[in-house]
């Protein structure tokens, strides 16, 4: 018997990229999926865009509510899945996301999250960059170390367990809750195949609204907010205390990299600074940044920016071609054979733009 996977989309205001992602979920080879979609009472033309994906849907709403956190757990609440997962309105899962993490989870019932590569994509659709992680358990969580959300599948009972998403949180609300269900059951990661092959579980779509990109002073605040909450909690105390100059040095290496994302050069520095202090061997890995925010402050931030953007434009048409020629393993199919398929037509992608 097939477990069943609920993925709950809430959604504000994103018609543009709205209907792809419902069609990435539909697109699932999985065959135990209910959808929640949980609208904010988007004014936007969404609301339609539901309404004509309403008979795919298991349960959806459009009604006000207090951000990102409510809705998610509004759905949650409802759903009815062993598994859960959320997907964001402007993000995408790519072929066979969720039967992955599936047999990831059935293998080893211990496990209370599975989480997996992802590559981010702009407004068309188009490859920008390859996010790859590691083997990381809760030590590198403490350590600051992030997890692309929509690559992220949980287990209902351990979500449960660990109290939903915190509604107080709205920029770093996903790491806060992998920290508490880390500490109550292990994580694991898959990503990539046979051979260290780049086989991502999602997209992760950056544009000028995202909160990533409109607001990254917001995650600055927040990742300081929750460093301090770290240090309160007793189940961590022991683990924290083993290696605090790691946490405090990995959590001020990313609020630097977020207060450079904001145009705030000096600033930035000032928490380089303090990560190298910290955690000199890690930071020094992001020394690329530091340059960056060193020549920002003598005016060479957009000339730098625009050779970084020329440079960037052959990876980003080599990761496209790569994506184009990966084979996404199909774990289930009307045949019932496993077996793969690429990324030809798939929802919100643009390979060949």
């Amino acid at each position: 018997m097939n477990l069943l996977v609920s993925v709950v989309t809430p959604s504000f205001n994103q018609a543009p990229y709205l209907e792809y992602t419902l069609q990435s979920v539909q697109g699932q080879d999985y065959p135990a999926v209910e959808h929640l979609v949980v609208d904010g009472g988007s004014t936007d033309g969404s609301v339609e865009i539901i309404r004509r994906y309403a008979h795919r849907l298991a349960w959806w709403v459009s009604e006000p509510d207090q951000g990102q956190a409510e809705a998610i757990n509004k759905g949650m609440r409802r759903a009815s899945g062993e598994i859960v997962a959320w997907l964001n309105s402007d993000d995408l899962y790519l072929p066979g996301a969720i039967s992955r993490a599936v047999a990831a989870l059935q293998a080893n019932p211990e496990l209370g999250l599975v989480y997996g590569d992802a590559v981010t994509i702009d407004l068309q659709g188009r490859p920008l960059n390859r996010l790859t992680f590691g083997d990381w358990g809760m030590e590198d969580l403490l350590h600051f170390r992030i997890i692309c959300q929509p690559a992220v599948f949980m287990r209902r009972q351990v979500l449960e367990q660990a109290g939903y998403l915190d509604p107080s949180y709205h920029m770093m609300l996903d790491h806060h809750l992998w920290v508490r269900m880390a500490a109550l059951a292990p994580i694991q990661y898959i990503g990539g195949g046979a051979g260290g092959k780049f086989i991502p579980l999602a997209a992760a779509r950056h544009h000028p609204t995202a909160k990533n990109v409109s607001q990254p002073a917001r995650f600055a605040d927040e990742t300081l907010r929750l460093l301090d909450w770290l240090q309160t909690q007793p189940r961590l105390a022991e683990q924290i205390a083993q290696n605090s100059h790691l946490t405090r040095g990995g959590a001020m290496r990313l609020v630097a990299r977020y207060l450079l994302d904001s145009g705030q050069p000096a600033a930035a520095l000032h928490a380089y600074l303090q990560a190298l202090l910290a955690w000199p061997g890690y930071t020094l890995k992001h020394a690329h940044r530091m340059s960056y925010a060193v020549l920002s402050l003598f005016g060479f931030g957009a000339a730098l920016e625009r050779w970084r953007n020329a440079s960037d434009a052959k990876a980003r048409r080599s990761l496209a071609d790569q994506l184009r020629h990966t084979e996404f393993p199909i774990l289930y199919s009307s045949g019932g054979e496993r077996g793969f398929t690429r990324l030809e037509n798939w929802p919100g992608l643009c390979l060949e733009c």
